[in-house]
């Protein structure tokens, strides 16, 4: 799926690189086919869809979102910031509450600014971060920025402790963050242009320069005295309206010429990550089906090793259950091979095995001689002392093989040899010996005795 080509394109658009000169209606088409794509993948296993349901909902909320054609604004910030009043007054209509109990907005809330044939623009309320522990002030952060095409913080003086670190969360992902002083009203001009200033010089690292506006979503009335003829004085309050023209001129100055790319950005960047996810998942459960299926392989090889009593046996036994083996693991990964390919894998790996356990290979010959001229319980104990080298032996070669499926049928620069040595540097090997020689000698005592043995 081309979501990083897409990225790219995005980001060149945005910054007018030649050769890049797609619509951003185009880049709204292209995205949602993308999506779509993602949600009618039916190579996406119904585990890991079922494990990453949250994700593919979002993402169906996403092409639908593109499908509108709207754009996000979210606003995010600490409580008694004037979040809501804020939203209240660039809607220009009292649609979000703004009750004076603290924290009011307890989950994120929406309301459609503007809606056209061309598309919407909504904003989004989002409950104050001080009223949540860290962890789930990132938690909200990563849901609002993985949501929201642009985003407001809102704060109404410096900045505090807990919003540089919510700021901080919120510009790891590549979104347009403006940082709105609400409630400049407050302060005189000289204070207001030194507040502006410092928040300026803290914030250009995380979001970029020239990003901080001063606003006044709900000024303080005005104190109006009014003097009689008979010169007595009248004092009385009188509202003021909004004061977030420079800011509503910024964000539809920035909607105008960036939102349809800012939205498909968006929606790439998601469904960027949750096919991330879902490769990782997909290569996760791969891993652990292969070592089941090698581990099963390794205790068919081992006894077929320990309980046949003729060594040339034990080779014809070995070479085709290493052959299925490597077989099957090529069906888990999406490789079919013939057992002529499957043996001319095997003869590449059992090269550098040789070349790397010679003196393994060695303790494996003198007790298949062993085996063969000894009887009752020795034999026995002999037998599974082979079929555990000869488990072991699978194992490594199962974990080659594997590999080499992984890489989609390569070994790498370093080619074979390297790959084989650092499977077995990763290995416990000792460890493994010993659980071969229990699983093979518990998988004999279930079987009927062969050997006389009681």
């Amino acid at each position: 799926m081309p979501w990083k080509t897409m990225r790219d394109a995005l980001r060149g658009w945005r910054s007018g690189k030649p050769g890049t000169s797609t619509l951003p209606e185009d880049h709204l088409l292209q995205a949602n086919r993308n999506l779509r794509e993602l949600l009618t993948d039916d190579s996406i296993p119904a585990s890991i869809r079922q494990a990453l349901e949250p994700e593919f909902r979002e993402v169906e909320r996403l092409a639908d979102k593109l499908e509108r054609e709207a754009v996000h604004i979210a606003v995010f910030g600490r409580v008694g910031t004037g979040k809501s009043s804020l939203c209240n007054a660039l809607l220009g209509r009292e649609a979000f509450s703004t009750s004076p109990l603290h924290g009011e907005t307890r989950e994120s809330s929406g309301q459609t600014w503007q809606c056209a044939e061309s598309g919407s623009v909504e904003l989004i309320d989002t409950p104050g971060i001080d009223e949540l522990d860290g962890e789930a002030r990132a938690e909200l952060a990563e849901a609002v920025a993985a949501r929201a095409d642009v985003l407001l913080f809102v704060c109404e003086g410096d900045l505090t402790d807990v919003e540089y670190r919510a700021l901080e969360q919120l510009s790891e992902r590549p979104r347009q963050v403006l940082l709105v002083l609400n409630k400049a009203d407050r302060y005189t001009e000289t204070e207001r242009a030194a507040l502006l200033a410092r928040l300026e010089e803290r914030s250009a690292k995380l979001i970029g320069p020239g990003r901080v506006l001063a606003a006044s979503a709900d000024p303080r009335p005005e104190t109006v005295i009014r003097i009689d003829p008979d010169g007595h004085e009248t004092e009385s309050q009188r509202p003021r309206d909004p004061d977030v023209h420079k800011l509503r001129e910024r964000l539809w100055d920035l909607l105008e010429k960036e939102g349809k790319t800012l939205a498909a950005l968006n929606a790439a960047l998601f469904a960027s990550e949750l096919d991330r996810q879902v490769a990782e998942r997909v290569v996760a459960a791969r891993r652990e089906l292969a070592d089941v299926l090698i581990r099963r392989y390794c205790l068919a090889k081992g006894l077929a090793v320990a309980a046949n009593p003729v060594p040339v046996m034990d080779l014809l036994a070995a070479a085709g259950i290493d052959v299925a083996l490597v077989l099957h693991l090529g069906q888990l990964y999406g490789h079919r091979l013939s057992r002529r390919e499957a043996s001319r894998l095997l003869l590449t790996i059992a090269a550098q095995l040789v070349a790397l356990m010679g003196a393994y290979w060695g303790v494996n010959l003198v007790s298949s001689a062993l085996k063969g001229m000894s009887a009752g319980m020795t034999t026995v104990v002999t037998g599974a002392a082979q079929g555990a080298l000869a488990w072991y032996a699978t194992y490594v070669t199962g974990k080659a093989a594997e590999t080499w499926f992984a890489r989609g049928k390569d070994w790498g620069p370093e080619g074979p040899r390297a790959t084989v040595r650092s499977i077995l540097d990763s290995l416990d090997r000792d460890s493994l010996l010993l659980d071969a020689r229990q699983d093979i000698l518990r998988a004999m005592n279930r079987q009927p005795d062969q050997t006389g043995a009681q």
